[in-house]
């Protein structure tokens, strides 16, 4: 292997992450190949089912084992059997506060031979970036409970906002929609959650001074649930705190065709860090096991990641060969509408590539 090889650490996980990950791999090693490329590649089992052997998803030296990394490429995490907020709270969450990695950026697009399940939808009439806070916010780990079984049971979560938590999601917000429209779209609900919402957008307001010649909104997240259906070309980048981001980012993929072909990046955007690319449609254990996930999130990720690791042309060479898949006529899974196996579609995005 090349001494300047990227190292990447790749994380298979649980149900489809092990049937999607090969398939994304698969797409690195070719667009490598053409583009001069080397990735050295560590394989770690930390999933689930490594949970119920060892009681541990993640060894206690992991964060230590993925340091020296120049990029984590992450399938899906969780499984039937192991609660959900001991999946997240054992691996994503972790490794996303260790290496500060405050911005989950979603990019949500309607691509040519995909059918809409907006009515009167082209290609071209969605494209948004959806820049979700991904370390603090409401995701925070401070709370518990209180007379726990009894009749007088409390149970209290507090939602964590910091000057520096939100600035710094925002200014990547603001930086990315530099690259595209200059327009920034903040969710809020400040009519109806009285501290940290005000507080987001005082700090939006501000923020915006620094970015004059933008075009600036914001919704409260119930009327922007509503226009990212009626109105979806309104947007471009749009800012959310933890818990709107990831609300926004399921509903945004669902308008264009399907969380099946949703990717996204957990960015430290300094690089002092290594980032992780995941896709996002989770371990989707009702399919697995059965070769029919959609590997097109997680190849779009690893696009992000080639993107991220400063190889744009490399990255835009699996977007167009996602693209001319599907716009050609291409093989597809059955989420849309095809009846193409996982490897069948990974293996024709190769070859478009080649």
């Amino acid at each position: 292997m090349a001494t300047n090889a990227y190292k990447i650490a790749v994380i298979p996980g649980d149900g489809i992450g092990k049937e999607v990950v090969p398939e994304g791999l698969r797409v690195l090693d070719v667009v490598a190949a053409k583009f001069g490329l080397s990735f050295e590649y560590t394989h770690l089992d930390w999933s689930c089912e490594k949970y119920k052997e060892t009681g541990v998803i993640m060894p206690a030296d992991g964060i230590d084992r993925l340091r020296d990394k120049n990029a984590i490429f992450l399938g899906a995490v969780g499984f039937p059997g192991v609660p959900d907020h001991v999946s997240l709270w054992s691996l994503l969450i972790p490794i996303r506060r260790a290496f500060k990695q405050y911005a989950n950026v979603r990019p949500v697009r309607l691509l040519a031979g995909i059918e809409c399940p907006l009515k009167n939808r082209a290609p071209g009439d969605i494209d948004m970036v959806i820049v979700r806070e991904n370390t603090e916010g409401e995701y925070s780990e401070i709370g518990g409970r209180l007379y726990r079984g009894q009749e007088e049971e409390v149970v209290v979560q507090e939602s964590i906002f910091t000057r520096k938590g939100v600035d710094r999601v925002m200014r990547h917000a603001f930086e990315l929609a530099k690259k595209r429209k200059r327009k920034v779209t903040s969710a809020t609900k400040s009519n109806g959650i009285i501290h940290t919402m005000p507080y987001w957008d005082e700090r939006f307001a501000e923020m915006k001074k620094s970015y004059p010649g933008f075009t600036t909104d914001q919704f409260h997240i119930d009327i922007l649930c509503a226009h990212f259906v009626q109105h979806p070309d309104w947007f471009d980048v749009v800012v959310a705190s933890n818990l709107f981001g990831d609300i926004l980012t399921d509903l945004g993929p669902a308008c264009v065709g399907g969380i099946g072909i949703a990717a996204s990046g957990n960015l430290n955007p300094e690089g002092e860090h290594p980032s992780m690319f995941e896709p996002v449609h989770g371990s989707a254990p009702d399919i697995a096991g059965k070769g029919i996930a959609n590997p097109i999130g997680q190849i779009w990720s690893a696009a992000m990641m080639l993107e991220h690791l400063g190889h744009p042309d490399a990255a835009k060479a699996v977007m167009t060969a996602i693209e001319d898949c599907l716009a050609k006529g291409g093989p597809r899974t059955r989420d849309l509408g095809g009846k193409a196996t996982t490897v069948e579609v990974g293996k024709a995005i190769a070859d478009a590539i080649k």
